[in-house]
């Protein structure tokens, strides 16, 4: 595989003298293959660049696939700028996460209406197919790809390459789940060497198992984390961290923030080579800078990784996982976390119930049967731990697998373990914030639904 950054940025595009080695534009990177395939990852603002470069390869037909992380604004404001989706024998697949709320191609006709851009979707040349993903794995060309969540404040994928061996990873807009073991590395010094005991923490590092090139978010240094936390992105520390962990080959920082210039840049990639001669790796890291071109030849990434629920193919029709309004079930001995969790939940659609304690809380799961619950550890009478171990032990088969989310404002290393051993499925932590709740919801949902249909593959739309 060939990969070029086109566009390395997070947030907002910064061009500028600050900006000119590593660049200003906001995420796109092109991934082609020996066999012709062409993919494009998000469609930030590099995404003008690269079809002024593909315009002047000459008029021949281009089809092409854009894989889109999610649907904030700094990765599709290159979308109606993107010369390739002018040309009208043009073929384009387009794909983002989807499966609750709106469609793909209304979310990206909202940012062209006349009040923002004066050409409509409609009025774009090529031919174009949208598709909505959840979790799994699909083909394109000869690309093996699988999709993962990620944890981010709007529904997000990172998105596994696999092809003639070469193994590549694009894991940005996300969050560590579980904050303290961020600290606890620090504090060791060695991140490989602090085992997380968080189940995403550890399927993220499963995710990018053996890649040969992991294109990670790294927004932040850990100090400028601390009061970022629930933004959605990751310190940089973090994300050597994980590659180290992986056994990864390669690791470029990507989604640079506003704020880091060029000479920044340089420093901060020199204090994550440190970090890694600390833990004794030979992880290479360097900044993602626009132009940069990383060649993988064939017989690279041929370590193969177990990723979580990647054994069903992932490209769906909306009804293929929808199947009516969800019902989450809101558990908390504060009112006012309660109500701000419905107020948080309610325009998603969802069927709402709520109770104040474990013993109404179970007696509601057992008649109801929840799609999700969401549920405060620390209340009076039954805490959070218990009526999550009721659950697990009911006979109904719905109390098993029902996810529940634990509400809490402690996520050390034991509490996330004594949850865990509770059959708990995930944690909020308090205080947090509405997109993100929203956001961590719906990525729950749709992976029991999966879970409930099994190894079936949904239509390709």
């Amino acid at each position: 595989m060939r990969v070029r950054f086109w566009g390395t940025r997070g947030s907002l595009a910064k061009p500028g003298p600050a900006t000119v080695r590593y660049g200003g534009n906001t995420s796109c990177v092109e991934v082609r293959t020996a066999d012709g395939t062409l993919i494009i990852l998000d469609c930030g603002t590099g995404a003008h660049g690269l079809g002024q470069a593909m315009a002047m390869e000459g008029p021949q037909p281009v089809c092409g696939h854009l894989l889109i992380t999610h649907t904030h604004w700094d990765h599709i404001q290159g979308l109606p700028f993107f010369a390739p989706l002018f040309v009208p024998d043009n073929v384009w697949d387009i794909y983002a996460p989807g499966g609750l709320g709106k469609r793909l191609e209304e979310t990206l006709a909202g940012q062209m209406e006349y009040a923002y851009f004066p050409v409509t979707l409609e009025q774009l040349g090529a031919t174009i197919h949208y598709h909505d993903l959840v979790e799994g794995r699909f083909d394109l060309g000869d690309v093996h790809v699988t999709a993962r969540y990620l944890n981010h404040p709007g529904l997000t994928l990172g998105y596994r390459l696999q092809a003639g061996g070469a193994l590549v990873i694009y894991a940005t807009d996300h969050e560590p789940h579980a904050s303290p073991q961020l600290q606890a590395a620090r504090e060791a010094g060695a991140g490989s060497q602090v085992l997380p005991v968080h189940r995403e923490e550890q399927a993220h590092i499963e995710f990018l198992r053996g890649a040969d090139l992991v294109i990670h978010d790294a927004q932040y240094t850990a100090a400028e984390y601390l009061q970022k936390v629930g933004w959605g992105h990751s310190p940089m520390e973090y994300a050597v961290d994980v590659a180290l962990a992986a056994g990864v080959k390669r690791l470029a920082l990507f989604h640079h923030d506003p704020t880091h210039g060029d000479d920044m840049l340089d420093r901060l990639v020199e204090a994550c080579r440190q970090r890694v001669a600390a833990c004794r790796g030979t992880l290479e890291v360097f900044a993602a800078a626009e132009g940069l071109v990383v060649e993988l030849s064939e017989g690279e990434g041929t370590v193969s990784a177990t990723v979580e629920k990647a054994t069903s193919v992932a490209v769906a029709g909306m009804g293929a996982v929808r199947g009516g309004a969800a019902t989450v079930l809101v558990v908390d001995d504060e009112p006012d976390i309660v109500d701000l969790l419905i107020a948080t939940l309610a325009p998603e659609g969802y069927r709402l119930l709520s109770a104040h304690d474990g013993e109404t809380a179970l007696h509601l799961a057992r008649l109801e049967r929840p799609s999700l619950i969401l549920l405060d550890w620390r209340m009076s009478g039954k805490d959070g731990l218990e009526v999550c171990r009721a659950l697990r032990d009911d006979p109904d088969p719905q109390l098993h697998r029902v996810p529940v989310v634990l509400l809490t404002a402690q996520m050390g290393q034991e509490n996330i373990s004594a949850g865990f051993s509770a059959g708990v499925t995930d944690y909020l932590t308090k205080p947090f914030k509405p997109a993100h709740v929203r956001s961590r919801v719906r990525g729950w949902l749709l992976r029991s639904r999966q879970d409930v249909a099994g190894s079936s593959t949904p239509n390709v739309e």
